[in-house]
């Protein structure tokens, strides 16, 4: 009976091992993916400063920044739906400061019933945070530059078109003309943090294996010993 119990034992502790191993692994990842995003938020609510001359799309990413000038000419309309607000636009537009840089600024959100009456324009002073977000991938369609409907933020792309630097500052305050717009300032909502959520399922995983295994282990025993008893 040992003999045939050898085997699903050793294969029972080290499935067990495997998966609790798994999910101290993620609790560890838990732990480094909120220290990462505590930074985040310190960082994006650290005071405002001035736009370096050279902004690092990873040093940079998230820095609080103060921008005084101008909005000129159209804005580019990026298609979102962001929490209970319904359908909409974010509004990208250019924005020249009074250091005679161009760059982009998005402004925030208005309902697709309003694409058409947002239109800031004048001079502001923008007060948002850096940001180089990756929001495309194989599946995201082109824009339709002639309806002027974007469907993500592509800072490259966005810059050629309104003629700036690929810069964007995403507004948390506009001091300046008003046009009815929502600013959608960057925040850590879309990080994805996930791995309390995986941690219960591998122990979770751990435990069944560990049931199975222990019934498995019966079901030998009591077999052996209805065997033993048909023997004598």
């Amino acid at each position: 009976m040992l003999r045939r119990m050898i085997f699903p034992l050793v294969l029972g502790l080290g499935g067990c091992a495997l998966l609790i191993g798994l999910g101290v692994w993620q609790v560890q990842r838990l732990a480094w993916k909120t220290g990462v995003l505590a930074e985040i938020e310190a960082r994006i609510d650290a005071p405002p400063q001035e736009i370096p001359a050279d902004p690092d799309p990873t040093a940079d990413r998230y820095l609080p920044v103060t921008v005084a000038g101008g909005f000129e000419g159209e804005a580019l309309r990026v298609l979102v739906s962001p929490g209970n607000e319904g359908p909409g636009y974010r509004i990208i537009g250019a924005f020249e400061t009074e250091g005679g840089r161009r760059i982009m600024v998005d402004r925030g959100f208005v309902p697709e019933d309003r694409k058409d009456a947002a239109r800031p324009g004048g001079a502001a002073t923008v007060t948002g945070n850096l940001h180089w977000p990756d929001e495309t991938d194989g599946f995201t369609p082109d824009p339709d530059r002639a309806g002027n409907v974007w469907f993500a933020r592509n800072v490259s792309l966005m810059a050629e078109a309104l003629e700036t630097e690929p810069v964007l500052v995403v507004a948390r305050q506009v001091d300046g003309p008003e046009a009815g717009i929502t600013p959608l300032p960057v925040g850590t909502e879309g990080i994805p943090n996930d791995h309390l959520e995986y941690a219960i399922t591998w122990f979770s995983l751990a435990v069944i294996w560990a049931g199975m295994t222990g019934l498995l282990l019966w079901r030998i025993r009591q077999r052996a010993t209805a065997g033993n008893g048909q023997g004598q």
